[in-house]
């Protein structure tokens, strides 16, 4: 008996015929020559650095670091394992960005929700305030928060003279939600608008209140744009190194961007062990993107087929 091919198989199969048909032109062949020398070039610092993180220090001090190896080896990961405190620094890590993460996913979707279904007066200017306020330069702003976080502690002092938001991981955290806030309730928004307004009617003529429109109804629809979310936040949070700098004073409570400076000496820094360090820090991101790589691509792509 023959399977009988719904409409969404059919279309499928006819597209894969049609890509098999497509000719062959120079263009395309140029613009796939195009693209792999993009991924390439862009490609190109990270398959360096574990190039080099292979090598031994003698064989790059005698024969260059662009010279074709003589022996690849593993030894300079466990020395920059070991030597770099990898383990406690990333423990510090997640300490900032799980809280932050949290935070910042919880109140602009409050924000998003409020601006996308009750129609506040001055929206659309509140949302250009947050968008502007991502083009602004975190470094311009280093000197006034330093200033404000010491001379917070200066007058309020705690027990023992410990600092209350200075050198602190809820100083961190507090400028991470503060910058990134803006950019997450931009996005919120502009998916939450996308969203029927009859689902959200409905719920109010069963008697659905504000929190449970939002928790049970738009919440779950706002998965995949959450799951965006969260990857990129998690990214830019985690490879943040100028934060805990100014605002950390004590070396063992920064994050394990500064795990790196383990492996400087004094008066000399073996580079291939910092290549070997770089890569084991950065493998915790590049883990995040490969299992969720799905929900990352379709966040970034369903609303714009929506509406």
């Amino acid at each position: 008996m023959t399977a009988v091919q719904t409409p969404r198989q059919a279309e499928q199969g006819s597209a894969r015929v049609e890509r098999r048909r497509r000719p062959v032109t120079r263009g395309r062949i140029l613009l796939h020559v195009f693209l792999v020398i993009t991924s390439l070039v862009f490609l190109f610092p990270l398959l360096y650095a574990v190039y080099t993180s292979l090598r031994p220090y003698a064989e790059t001090a005698k024969y260059g670091y662009f010279s074709l190896p003589r022996a690849l080896t593993f030894a300079n990961y466990a020395h920059a394992w070991q030597q770099s405190r990898v383990l406690h620094f990333l423990v510090n890590t997640l300490i900032i960005v799980v809280p932050s993460l949290l935070l910042i996913l919880l109140l602009s979707s409050f924000v998003a929700f409020g601006l996308a279904r009750f129609g506040v007066r001055g929206g659309k200017w509140l949302l250009i305030m947050f968008t502007a306020g991502n083009l602004l330069p975190q470094q311009i702003l280093l000197t006034p928060l330093y200033q404000a976080y010491r001379l917070w502690d200066d007058q309020n002092w705690v027990v023992e003279h410990q600092a209350f938001i200075y050198d602190t991981y809820w100083g961190v955290i507090a400028i991470h939600v503060a910058f990134q806030i803006g950019f997450c309730t931009f996005v919120l928004t502009n998916y939450m608008q996308t969203l029927p307004h009859e689902l959200t009617e409905a719920a109010l003529v069963d008697g659905a209140g504000a929190w449970r429109q939002y928790w049970t109804i738009t919440m779950p629809l706002c998965r995949p744009p959450l799951a965006a979310l969260a990857t990129l936040e998690f990214t830019w949070i985690y490879n943040d190194f100028l934060w805990a700098l100014v605002l950390m004073n004590t070396g063992d409570k920064r994050p394990i961007t500064s795990a790196l400076n383990n492996l400087r000496g004094e008066f000399f820094t073996d580079n291939n062990l910092l290549a070997a360090g770089s890569v084991i820090i950065v493998l915790p991101t590049v883990l995040v993107f490969v299992l969720l790589q799905k929900q990352f691509v379709g966040g970034l792509t369903l609303g714009a087929n929506k509406g």
